[in-house]
């Protein structure tokens, strides 16, 4: 017999919209308590505004901001694989670590763009003027 359909996957329109935005508004306060999250959120404050400033343009200011936001985005996708995983349990286990190092992995990656764009951001405002 066939499973009846989630409640959750039968609202539509603004309703649908609404109960959309609460969760992801949820995903962002579970963010908060995770400890990487919140100290990528404080240099992205600091951040964001300075792409204005240090962006010739609006190409440049987009790249610089969403190299900021990816890092972001891929923090939080990190901490949903990380809760995944210990919700299976404590145990240890290889493919648990693979997951968890693949995820460390990605955040590294975004971290190590989001540096490389700001200091050739950083390195044509100041050389080249």
């Amino acid at each position: 017999m066939p499973h009846p359909p989630h409640p959750h996957k039968q609202r539509t329109g603004l309703n649908r919209l609404w109960h959309a935005t609460a969760y992801s508004i949820a995903g962002l306060r579970a963010g908060w308590r995770e400890k990487a999250f919140r100290q990528e959120l404080c240099l992205a404050a600091l951040m964001l505004p300075l792409a204005f400033w240090l962006g010739s343009g609006w190409a440049e200011t987009a790249v610089l901001s969403g190299a900021v936001v990816l890092v972001l985005i891929t923090e939080l996708l990190n901490s949903g694989i990380e809760a995944a995983i210990d919700r299976i349990g404590p145990e240890l286990h290889e493919l648990s670590k693979r997951a968890k190092d693949l995820g460390s992995a990605a955040v590294l990656l975004s971290l190590l763009l989001c540096g490389a764009v700001w200091a050739a951001a950083l390195y044509q405002r100041f050389t080249h003027g």
